[in-house]
């Protein structure tokens, strides 16, 4: 017979003390390290352990003994349920002192470089409606809140247009109001929803993929520019021209109404044919006099207003003359490329996805930048020496990794190639950390300018400046 797992206990007057990754709280009993959600430092919490471990615990809180003096109160209905946001209660002022500590303990604990004066963090401009692309799911599975199971109430439909719950592929939490995207964007996908209801449209189940409507993707810029992206699982000629008319009737203010049949097993569209009903095929983003084409998978900075500030970051620490020949590594679409070129000699830009280097080509060309040259593949393979032996040894190198950081043969390449300067950006203090310390006895760090990307989540930016020693 099975032996039923031991409950773990109620830790009861227990007061959180410090944020930790992942945005959880972190309290200490008994020298135990104990991470919880949805809790700030100064809340005195009774906390139900879920995992213990030798050096650490995770657990819930199921009871509020006291709340912190500085606690902000969630202003999103869906706080606590959809995983994202998860800063709401923590004033703006807190969030941005305990990001600039993460980058902080991150250098010293990880880096063990010498450092200089930190800049203050830069706080983002908005704190809500800041990202200009957010992607929906539909489902035949909405996730019930606690209060409505315990109202035992039978729902007519069990249909959502929402986030995927943390940790369940199949369920979704059907979103009224998001505060991430602004202008008409929760208007859009409230009518298609509504729309879809009254018309017995069938919501995508996640498991048997099987289903009509799978996912919307709302994408917005600085010009008052709307693209919405419409994926169905499969054809239904009538039932899809029905909805996209509606659609473009009900919203004229979008400017690029797309469409893609998805019936691959993820969502991805990267390698999907996208279709153009109604409008442009892409948006147009601006930034001083430049001019950035968007197309539905195209890459772009999320925070438009912030990722301004991020790149003049970058061009201050790159210290331009016009003389310098710069490689942006991880280019992207070449947003940050094109945006020094008109201070440099030239400037090439490497990136692994072929389709971003299109696009960066792309919009030089918009803007009648002559002095860039871009080139796809893996970064390992491509920044070789015998690549920098043909184009040139570079006087600035800016490199603006994935999550995981530079590769190894990268940061060797980089050191071999020996540029005057080099402008880390990451979106992962700790990664960004371990390449500094590999970089170490030939750079040392002579900036560091935290910058906030995304109000009410942990996640932080952060600029280095390295110079040869």
């Amino acid at each position: 017979m099975a032996r039923n797992k031991k409950q773990l206990p109620v830790l009861q007057s227990v007061t959180i003390t410090d944020v930790a990754a992942e945005g959880k709280a972190i309290a200490k009993v008994d020298g135990l390290a104990v991470f919880v959600s949805y809790a700030v430092p100064g809340d005195v919490v009774d906390i139900q352990l879920t995992r213990k471990k030798n050096s650490y615990a995770e657990g819930r809180v199921v009871n509020f003994v006291s709340y912190a003096e500085k606690r902000s109160v969630a202003f999103c209905e869906h706080f606590g349920i959809c995983g994202g946001c998860k800063w709401q209660i923590l004033p703006y002022e807190e969030q941005l002192k305990y990001k600039q500590k993460q980058i902080i303990d991150n250098l010293v604990r990880i880096g063990k470089v010498e450092l200089p004066e930190i800049s203050p963090i830069l706080g983002a401009p908005k704190t809500t409606f800041y990202r200009n692309k957010l992607e929906f799911t539909f489902s035949n599975k909405r996730w019930l809140t606690e209060k409505e199971i315990i109202s035992e109430e039978q729902f007519a439909h069990m249909n959502a247009l929402g986030f995927h719950i943390p940790g369940m592929f199949d369920k979704v939490l059907d979103i009224s109001k998001c505060w991430l995207q602004g202008g008409i964007s929760n208007q859009i996908r409230n009518a298609i929803r509504t729309y879809c209801l009254d018309n017995d449209y069938d919501f995508f189940d996640l498991r048997n993929q099987e289903g009509l409507m799978r996912n919307i993707i709302v994408r917005t810029a600085s010009t008052g520019e709307i693209m919405l992206i419409v994926v169905f699982y499969k054809e239904d000629k009538e039932r899809r021209e029905n909805i996209l008319n509606y659609i473009a009737e009900t919203f004229p203010q979008i400017t690029s109404l797309l469409y893609i049949i998805n019936s691959k097993a993820n969502d991805t569209i990267t390698d999907q044919e996208v279709i153009t009903w109604k409008g442009a095929d892409c948006i147009y983003e601006e930034m001083e006099d430049l001019k950035f084409k968007i197309g539905p998978k195209s890459f772009y900075q999320t925070n438009s207003e912030q990722a301004y500030n991020l790149y003049k970051v970058v061009r201050d620490y790159a210290q331009l003359t016009g003389n310098e020949l710069v490689y942006d590594l991880y280019t992207g679409t070449g947003t940050i490329a094109n945006f020094i070129a008109h201070n440099a000699k030239k400037v090439v830009g490497i990136e692994y996805v072929p389709d971003a280097i299109e696009d960066a080509k792309v919009n030089s060309k918009l803007n009648n930048i002559n002095n860039t040259l871009f080139f796809a593949g893996d970064m390992k393979d491509v920044l070789s020496e015998n690549f920098i032996d043909e184009h040139g040894q570079p006087d600035v190198i800016i490199t603006d990794p994935p999550r995981a950081g530079m590769h190894g043969d990268v940061v060797e390449t980089i050191l071999a190639s020996k540029p005057k300067r080099i402008v880390y950006v990451s979106c992962n203090p700790s990664t960004q950390a371990r390449d500094i310390n590999l970089m170490d006895n030939e750079y040392k760090v002579v900036r560091v300018q935290p910058v906030d990307m995304f109000p009410h989540t942990q996640h932080v930016e952060n600029v280095v400046l390295l110079e040869r020693r």
